[in-house]
């Protein structure tokens, strides 16, 4: 089986059957905006507003590089790390029940038997395994958990995460992985739990998640999201303002958990205690069954829901923007420039909506019978009491006459 180009996961075809899925809102930031009615009118109240925090592992589409590192397309027999005598995994993409093609990686985990993308093994030694895993949304997602890669072949002991935030044009590194640091990446050893705040965006380089002789007691590569979170907002995150203040002052650390793309390099499969055999080269090779990572679409704080249609993501807006991730001012609607929402003041936010192209200061008048209030609201447009309408409240609607404000008809004119 020759698998190459985009190959979208089978739960994103699920999805698609269905021509538009809502991921409901929740929490924090869960709406975008709400009426209050007053003794003579009503006006909406607008806020800072973002997606629920979920899978998003499960609308993701995966690339392999090279194209054709994935076991199978000439079947192969595949032995243990442990154990080089005992060899009955067969790879064989020609028949379903042995084929390990990449989407498995991303399909869902705890299902019996367990089902797992497998590379090529390491028959071209010494020549270097390597794999390049590129994982993409086609959105821009911020991430709310820990990256969590689980591995069946032994975790490598060299790997590299790289995300991008432009769609795969450039790429910088998230984390590096090694049995040795110093050796593999000139790097000394350290882990999360070594950053402090002023820290928190440096590149790592850990040793804790590849020894590949350990991958029965855990089988996971882990980059850790929360940990860096508990930095800010305390290690249960109960500080969620603090966490937030920072994320709306700080750019680099909102741009730190935001990617559009993540690449997995695979640079050495795991090769037990000892030194790589070289009679018995089909154990060392890469299997990952599952991929998994928490997050939200970005939106800019201007939409409470996001929404695959036509197997896009894209974000539902509000408050005047539009665009996948919200990121700019509908049309009618640059009366003043784009902004993104702010987490501040907590709890509420604020929604920096656009204004429409007529408004051009926030300190347009409103008739002062006509209105509730003598300035437009930050939409642009006055409220108007009961019974009044246009721009500035001046004018009545049917059934109403004007008089220090517009009456109703039925009710009697008092000077």
């Amino acid at each position: 089986m020759h698998l190459s180009g985009l190959l979208p996961l089978q739960a994103l075809w699920t999805a698609l059957s269905v021509s538009t899925q809502h991921f409901p809102s929740w929490g924090h930031y869960d709406l975008c905006k709400t009426q209050i009615h007053w003794d003579q009118g009503r006006s909406w109240d607008y806020m800072a507003c973002q997606p629920e925090a979920e899978l998003v592992s499960r609308f993701l589409r995966v690339r392999l590089d090279p194209p054709n590192s994935t076991c199978g397309e000439t079947p192969e027999m595949y032995c243990t790390l442990e154990n080089p005598y005992m060899c009955n995994n067969e790879c064989d993409a020609r028949t379903p029940e042995l084929a390990h093609p990449p989407e498995l990686m991303l399909d869902h985990e705890g299902r019996i038997p367990n089902t797992f993308w497998q590379s090529v093994s390491w028959r071209s030694f010494p020549e270097p395994l390597l794999v390049n895993i590129t994982l993409s949304w086609g959105k821009t997602i911020e991430l709310t958990e820990d990256i969590v890669i689980t591995f069946e072949s032994g975790r490598p002991e060299q790997m590299v995460l790289e995300k991008s935030l432009d769609h795969g044009r450039t790429w910088q590194p998230y984390q590096f992985y090694a049995a040795d640091c110093l050796n593999s990446f000139g790097m000394e050893r350290r882990t999360v739990r070594d950053l402090s705040p002023a820290s928190v965006l440096d590149i790592i380089c850990t040793e804790e998640d590849s020894r590949g002789y350990v991958w029965k007691v855990d089988k996971t590569v882990r980059f850790e999201i929360r940990e860096r979170f508990a930095l800010f907002g305390g290690p249960l995150l109960r500080n969620m303002a603090s966490l937030y203040g920072q994320l709306d002052t700080t750019k680099d650390l909102r741009d730190f958990f935001t990617l559009t793309d993540l690449r997995v390099r695979l640079l050495r499969p795991a090769t037990g205690a000892t030194s790589v055999d070289q009679l018995n080269l089909s154990k060392y090779f890469y299997a990952i069954s599952n991929v998994e990572i928490h997050g939200r679409c970005k939106c800019n704080l201007h939409a409470n829901n996001c929404v695959l249609e036509k197997g896009k993501l894209s974000c539902e807006c509000e408050h005047n923007t539009t665009g996948p991730d919200c990121g700019r001012c509908k049309k009618g609607f640059q009366g003043r420039p784009w902004r993104a929402g702010s987490y501040l003041p907590i709890p509420k936010g604020t929604a920096n909506i656009c204004l429409p192209n007529t408004v051009t200061s926030d300190h347009c008048q409103c008739h002062p019978y006509g209105s509730l209030h003598d300035r437009c609201n930050e939409t642009g447009y006055c409220d108007c009491k009961e019974g009044t309408a246009g721009p500035k409240c001046d004018k009545c609607l049917p059934g109403y006459y004007w008089h220090r404000g517009c009456r109703d008809f039925s009710v009697t004119a008092t000077c």
